[in-house]
């Protein structure tokens, strides 16, 4: 019998990931810029480089055509068994230098939220002109801050029983989880990684991993109390956040700043490896696999700071990425 998913990219989903590619050359332009800015202490604000290491997965093939690439059908699109993965990372951050981290990075999209079904109701036109400042056209409801649609919920479901799968292949499971304050992301995560998560591994929530802010009504996020309501029986943490959501706005934050916090994140997840004046090996190998839950316009901007090829992400989709980083020693 065939399988069945509920992974399938659209036409959309396509153009998200392949336009706006002015901003990626802007983005390019003033990192250059800003690369050499310190903070108020002389420190670097921007210490990590980052490059992608191919011949782990074949989304990074120019070859893998992306429109039509399920990796629900490919074992995540890995090219060599996990056992041998695992190895190669490990090898890698043994041998580094001092000032080099190699982590793979899984970049997972939440399952469809009811704003996504009012763009396939109305089409993109009349959202961006109309219904993204509105909160339900009399049938659905969709901001602020949706959640997951049936649909959503089986999309998650099905990245958990391909997480079983390839565990039970060797996988390994990430060290820490990383996720936006969006519910629908949220969620997305805790279905995912449900019954395969030990919980005493707490998923951080993150700001910095929310989707372009602003104008959209539906990327304005609920109160911590509220988010604590919610998701802190699942154990996460939101010390990072405060109380209501200051970054909201009317203004679209553009693609430019977005890679620009999505790079912040970046910064922040290798650092804490650095102890001393170099990288911990220990905690470097122990924090080899990571897991965020986002979206779509975080992760194109993931794949713009990385120089990743650009690569289609469904509804519930997700990307594994192996990023060498190195940090300047000037």
């Amino acid at each position: 019998m065939t399988k069945q998913s509920l992974l399938i990219p659209t036409q959309d989903d396509y153009d998200d990931a392949h336009g706006n590619v002015e901003d990626e050359v802007k983005y390019h332009d003033q990192y250059k810029t800003a690369r050499n800015d310190k903070d108020e202490n002389g420190n670097w604000i921007y210490p990590w480089s980052f490059e992608v290491v191919p011949g782990f997965f074949k989304q990074c093939d120019p070859k893998t055509d992306d429109l039509k690439f399920n990796y629900s059908f490919e074992n995540m699109g890995r090219l060599k068994p996990w056992d041998e993965m695992i190895s190669e990372l490990q090898a890698l951050n043994e041998n580094a230098n001092d000032n080099e981290v190699y982590k793979l990075v899984f970049l997972a999209r939440h399952g469809q939220g009811y704003h996504n079904v009012i763009v396939q109701k109305y089409g993109v036109a009349a959202w961006n002109e109309k219904y993204h400042a509105m909160t339900t056209d009399g049938e659905l409801t969709w901001a602020p801050d949706p959640q997951l649609t049936e649909t959503g919920i089986k999309q998650a479901q099905e990245n958990n029983q391909l997480w079983k799968q390839e565990i039970r292949l060797g996988a390994p499971i990430p060290s820490k989880f990383f996720v936006s304050p969006m519910q629908r992301s949220s969620n997305t995560c805790v279905i995912t990684w449900d019954d395969i998560k030990p919980k005493e591994q707490r998923p951080v929530v993150k700001e910095k991993l929310r989707e372009t802010c602003g104008k959209n009504l539906c990327d304005k996020r609920s109160s911590k109390s509220v988010i604590d309501e919610r998701f802190g029986k699942y154990g996460f943490d939101t010390h990072e956040i405060v109380e209501e959501d200051i970054y909201y706005t009317e203004d679209r934050e553009t693609m430019v700043h977005h890679s620009f916090r999505v790079n912040q994140f970046l910064q922040e997840l290798f650092e804490q490896d650095w102890e001393n004046g170099s990288v911990d090996k220990t905690k470097a190998i122990e924090n080899t696999f990571i897991s965020t839950t986002s979206h779509a316009g975080t992760i194109r901007c993931f794949i713009t700071v990385l120089k990743h090829r650009n690569f289609t992400i469904s509804t519930g989709g997700m990307i594994p990425i192996v990023i060498k980083a190195t940090r300047r020693l000037d």
